[in-house]
């Protein structure tokens, strides 16, 4: 999710289009949250590890 996050942060920046740079930015914050969770050992929704 964050990498593909940040795939769209750079899609949109060279393409001028502000939608898939917010996209992006959403995608990298969630991604981020999961991973963190995942690496403290908190279990989310059902699932330990997010890779």
């Amino acid at each position: 999710m964050i990498i593909l996050g940040v795939i769209l942060l750079i899609i949109g920046l060279v393409a001028g289009i502000g939608i898939l740079w917010t996209i992006g930015i959403i995608l990298v914050a969630i991604g981020v949250v999961l991973w963190a969770l995942g690496g403290m050992g908190h279990a989310f929704r059902g699932r330990r590890h997010y890779w």
